[in-house]
């Protein structure tokens, strides 16, 4: 488990979180990142991004008035393959 301070990009933080997660967190492993979340719109592109790139969110969790802290563990998130199943 690694730790990543981004709140000096401010809210240019997903390339740096992208980077990050492809080339320093190993498969299965997990990194925690914290970010100023402002208008709360950061929170929907980090999920989004999360998603996009096949991570698993473990924890979303807002750290301060203004810093929010996610988890993200570096796995296919099986929980989506569950719900498509489902739905056939």
């Amino acid at each position: 488990m690694k730790r990543y301070d981004l709140r000096n990009y401010g809210e240019n933080f997903i390339p740096r979180l992208v980077e990050l997660m492809s080339n320093e967190i190993s498969e299965d492993e997990n990194g925690i990142f914290l970010f100023e979340i402002g208008d709360f719109s950061p929170i929907q592109v980090v999920a989004d991004t999360i998603k996009e790139n096949s991570w698993t969110l473990m924890n979303s969790i807002k750290f301060n008035e203004v810093d929010w802290t996610v988890v993200i563990k570096k796995t296919k998130d099986n929980s989506i393959a569950l719900d498509q199943n489902e739905a056939e």
